[in-house]
């Protein structure tokens, strides 16, 4: 089913990405990551819920049915939607990141409690997709026949998390993991990242945690990957978040003149960060990545690998 506010598309509209993979790979936790916060009660869990729409705006939440109408709802509540007549949910949070992009988190492909109709449905409103692979069991076939069937639906940028990273004890089986994945995608991805998303979440203020965790590598492509697609002229997110998540689509919400994940600045900021300091740092996500504005991809660049630091 089309999203609401897919007849307001413009051209100029920010990116969708879509967060997807088996049940338990790291979705939710890369949402909570990439937001900076808990999107969800700790009580709702992932098989209780459709596609899970977040876009920059006031703290909102609202349930959008299989028709189209949209009902406000606490974020307590979500766990008793109905999901025979739901078709996804739509949170508005007031994140840097989502000043970049609008992020979509999927049910898992394979998860026995919900339809595949569910997220198939909404794959039209996606531009790229952030799929997440459980590294123990990393690549299985259930995933590559499910990329195989929707790939050509996505124009990106998609990229590849190795998740859980950290459940790989030596260094022999993640470099045979990383390999391994690497062949068998045949580049169908833009680049791979092996990542551990438990200890960039805990590693807080701690630089070389953060590093470690394989986070710091994510976020700089997809900040600078993000900035180089087309922007719409600018007017703050921070203004038109004043709107009502109701009546706001996310071709409304224009991208902040400060497209960031937490500092990261364009050229102007930047220069009045180096005059005035740097701000304290985020609860999850350090402060840390920087990209410079860029212009646009190469089309014919060709993928890569991103190794982790060990």
């Amino acid at each position: 089913m089309p999203s609401p506010d897919s007849q307001l598309a413009t051209p100029s509209r920010k990116p969708r990405l879509a967060l997807m993979g088996e049940f338990s790979a790291g979705k939710s936790t890369l949402t909570n990551l990439l937001v900076s916060r808990q999107v969800l009660p700790t009580r709702v869990t992932a098989t209780r819920l459709p596609p899970v729409w977040i876009s920059y705006g006031d703290d909102a939440a609202y349930v959008v049915s299989t028709d189209g109408t949209q009902t406000p709802v606490a974020l307590e509540d979500l766990g008793d939607v109905q999901m025979e007549t739901t078709a996804m949910i739509r949170l508005f949070f007031p994140s840097d990141a989502l000043t970049l992009c609008d992020l979509i988190d999927m049910p898992g492909i394979s998860d026995p409690n919900m339809d595949s109709e569910v997220w198939q449905s909404l794959l039209p409103e996606v531009d790229g997709v952030i799929w997440c692979t459980h590294a123990t069991q990393a690549w299985r076939q259930s995933e590559a026949a499910v990329w195989d069937h929707i790939t050509a639906t996505v124009t990106g940028p998609n990229i590849l998390l190795i998740t859980h990273f950290d459940k790989l004890r030596t260094d022999r089986d993640r470099d045979r993991v990383v390999a391994r994945v690497s062949k068998e995608t045949d580049a169908s991805f833009d680049t791979i990242f092996p990542i551990s998303l438990s200890e960039a979440i805990d590693a807080g203020d701690d630089i070389e945690a953060w590093k470690r965790s394989g986070a710091d590598r994510l976020i700089e492509f997809m900040v600078e990957t993000l900035l180089d697609k087309p922007r719409p002229s600018v007017t703050t997110a921070k203004d038109a978040a004043t709107q009502t998540a109701k009546d706001t689509s996310p071709e409304d919400i224009k991208q902040a003149e400060v497209l960031a994940f937490d500092d990261i600045r364009d050229t102007d900021e930047q220069a009045q960060m180096e005059q005035s300091g740097p701000t304290a740092p985020a609860a999850i996500v350090p402060r840390r990545v920087k990209a410079e504005k860029r212009g646009r991809r190469p089309a014919d660049r060709q993928p890569r690998l991103a190794a982790q630091d060990d």
